[in-house]
């Protein structure tokens, strides 16, 4: 009990939402379900939900878009140079509230600072709009 938990997917019928944290207040072994405060509010969650949760100590940064939080820490390693982006690095530094803590090689955060390249996805997004506008 007391293990901060972050919300990893929408559940519109819980009223929690990707990135909301909270914190493991009981556990029903009987029940087989936990329950959990999300600002001030108890959620209930069943032992087949709970792929819905993760431990919160620490975060990745694609976890933690759309939320802040009041220090944030970013390490930087070449050993992980396929995640050295300027995008990746900006969403990071842009979650802290008060302090933001960058540690790394030098090399590392520089090469975060400049990557702009980005891997193009392909969605074919414009494509499977078009397709539904024309079934319309």
């Amino acid at each position: 009990m007391g293990d901060k938990v972050i919300q990893t997917v929408n559940n519109y019928d819980k009223e929690v939402f990707n990135g909301d944290l909270g914190f493991i207040s009981a556990v029903d072994h009987v029940g087989n379900e936990i329950t959990t405060t999300f600002d001030n509010r108890e959620i209930k969650y069943g032992f087949g939900e709970l792929d819905e949760l993760d431990l919160a100590y620490a975060t990745s940064i694609h976890k933690s878009q759309g939320s802040e939080y009041p220090v944030i820490i970013i390490p930087l390693a070449m050993q992980h140079y396929m995640m050295l982006q300027r995008n990746l690095f900006y969403t990071g530094v842009t979650r802290g509230k008060r302090l933001v803590i960058v540690i790394g090689e030098p090399k590392a955060i520089a090469m975060a600072a400049k990557n702009v390249s980005q891997r193009k996805r392909i969605t074919k997004l414009a494509q499977r709009l078009c397709d539904a506008m024309d079934k319309e």
